[in-house]
């Protein structure tokens, strides 16, 4: 029998900035992708036809996937037990839990859920909190 799909769908694209305002200058302003969420360090932008967004974030690092899951610590083991490794344990982020894992080629990617609900926002995009997951 085969497995159920352990990947549920990507939930964004993150890529490093040097400060917000100069990624909004060119990902909303010039390349016409609308504000979903913001906060001091990062901003989430819509992607037209999916709920996947691209996450501009002012932490510097390589450009990175995030798929998710419906549990971040269960996706850890099962990619260990399929021959993957756990980078990084299972760990709290403000919508559920997040864990960075390599498949068995080396190929890092985040698997996260979102068990403590999607972001809410105000009418400017702030985020104020948490839906009722």
């Amino acid at each position: 029998m085969k497995p159920k799909p352990l990947i549920q769908k990507l939930d964004c694209v993150r890529f490093s900035v040097p400060d917000l305002e100069a990624g909004l200058a060119f990902y909303r302003d010039r390349l016409g992708h609308a504000l979903i969420w913001r906060t001091d360090e990062a901003v989430g932008l819509r992607m037209p036809d999916t709920d996947a967004e691209i996450v501009l974030h002012t932490e510097p690092q390589e450009p990175e996937i995030d798929f998710k899951v419906q549990s971040a610590d269960a996706a850890a083991a099962r990619i260990e037990d399929a021959g993957g490794k756990v980078v990084v344990p299972p760990f709290d982020i403000q919508i559920g839990r997040c864990t960075e894992v390599q498949d068995p080629w080396g190929n890092a990617f985040i698997l996260l859920d979102a068990s403590k609900g999607l972001l809410v926002t105000d009418k400017a995009g702030n985020v104020i909190g948490n839906a009722e997951p």
